[in-house]
């Protein structure tokens, strides 16, 4: 949690702690002079409300420390087992004041004396709850503490329960002695419904019940992230002012590591951005999408097998689906290894696609280490860019040939060459363009074992 927020929920919690102690000692000393039961039991009231705000003090400086090694969560459960132990005193007062106001009112005569100082106690106190209550109330929500908000619900509640002991004395006052126990009586109802309200809200935390409506919220926002296929759990876990959220998400089985990487960061920004309090833990699941190509579900299979495949097709006869991909394994295995690596990868095919589809794997050694080579000497190059120029004005369709380079390996001779053509031309055009020059430059320059050609559209650098 933030320094200042941390700092306001201490300075407002000692507030709370001064406001307390000061209506005890007034109360419990005017109730004892004047004999009021509903002074005295204002009096115990403030005496365990300053008890708990020690407790809400307290609490608020431990829930604010950040996880550890022992406390992975953090502590702000803290907060919540200090509101249980406010409603446990709450209750217990009720039954003191309920006892008592039974002894008076069964007995034969009330001795009561209402004094102008026993008013301006009880007006002061109801002044300062209300003070109390506001401040409280308002930082509660601005931090999202449970131990606050259980100090402002206490001190909400003091001022009806000085109201009702208000009316009491003003019943004394008339001649009436029987109003003060019946207003201590009325003190406790108020009493138990505070620690009715408290006592549910912390049960409620205590076991992780989410906050109502937190779910749906969190799975619209989600929903609205790009990318986002499916929301398929959302769990939130409240801690005292913190909200964890973890979210399952399904994203495309074919998304690259980064991409995925990419999305959660999305998706937790997204919440944090709704609800400031949450801590989000975002999982992906693959999903396979409806828009997957036979060539991407073909590719996905493969990468699940950790293989190098390229060249995939897939054609149709009759009602038979048939695929072949080269599958380039480590060229040192023997061809028995090479060849499960094959079966095993043509059976996961069967299985995306069905069991009469036809696989078929041309297996070829895969280059794991970079092969040494050199320059050619310049007339060799020379005559290979020559060979390059004439042949594809010949063809016709290529132009600009230019950043031709050559180099000798063990294998052969690699040619790497820049060439321009149409920006209209298709993919499948200008391949088909460049397998031929390739072809027509190995028939006039033996020894040739690889060709890199490189197509750039006319007009663009």
């Amino acid at each position: 949690m933030p320094h200042d927020a941390s700092h306001e929920k201490k300075t407002v919690a000692i507030g709370s702690m001064a406001a307390s102690l000061s209506m005890t000692i007034g109360k419990f000393t005017v109730g004892l002079l004047t004999g009021s039961l509903g002074l005295i039991s204002e009096g115990l009231h403030s005496l365990l409300d300053f008890g708990a705000t020690v407790m809400t003090y307290m609490a608020v400086r431990v829930s604010d420390k950040p996880a550890d090694a022992e406390h992975h969560y953090g502590h702000g459960k803290i907060e919540a087992l200090t509101a249980l132990g406010e409603t446990v005193l709450l209750f217990l007062t009720s039954i003191w004041i309920i006892n008592e106001a039974i002894h008076r009112l069964m007995a034969p005569k009330i001795e009561v004396e209402a004094t102008w100082w026993s008013f301006a106690v009880i007006i002061a106190s109801i002044l300062i709850d209300i003070w109390r209550a506001r401040a409280l109330s308002r930082t509660a929500k601005k931090t999202k503490s449970m131990a606050l908000e259980a100090d402002a619900l206490h001190f909400s509640s003091d001022v009806l329960s000085s109201s009702v002991v208000l009316i009491g004395l003003g019943f004394v006052a008339l001649g009436w002695p029987i109003g003060d126990p019946i207003a201590a009586v009325g003190v406790s109802i108020f009493v138990c419904r505070a620690g009715w309200i408290l006592g549910r809200r912390t049960f409620d935390t205590l076991i992780d019940t989410a906050p109502q409506g937190a779910a749906e919220r969190v799975t619209n926002i989600v929903h609205s992230v790009p990318g986002v296929a499916e929301v398929s759990r959302v769990r939130i876990r409240p801690a005292g002012s913190v909200f964890f959220v973890d979210v399952d998400v399904a994203v495309g089985r074919g998304w690259s590591q980064t991409k995925v990487v990419a999305q959660k960061q999305a998706v937790a920004d997204a919440i944090c951005a709704e609800m400031t309090e949450a801590q989000v833990t975002v999982t992906t699941h693959p999903l396979k999408l409806d828009e997957e190509t036979i060539q991407q579900r073909a590719l996905i299979i493969a990468a699940n097998h950790s293989a190098h495949v390229h060249h995939v097709t897939a054609h149709v006869i009759g009602e038979t689906l048939s695929i072949s991909f080269d599958l380039e394994v480590d060229g040192r295995l023997p061809l028995s290894d090479a060849h499960r690596i094959a079966t095993n990868l043509e059976a996961d095919m069967r299985g995306e696609f069905g069991q009469s589809t036809e696989v078929e794997t041309h297996i070829e050694p895969l280059q794991d280490t970079a092969i040494v080579g050199s320059d050619v000497q310049a007339d060799t190059l020379a005559e290979i860019s020559t060979a390059l120029k004439r042949l594809a004005g010949e063809h016709g369709a290529l132009t600009d040939i230019h950043n031709v380079r050559a180099r000798q390996t063990a294998q052969g001779l690699i040619v790497i060459f820049h060439c321009r053509t149409a920006p209209d031309r298709t993919v499948t055009e200008i391949h088909g363009i460049v397998d031929e020059l390739e072809r027509s430059l190995r028939a006039e320059v033996p020894g040739i074992w690889h060709t890199v050609a490189h197509a750039e559209p006319i007009g663009e650098a």
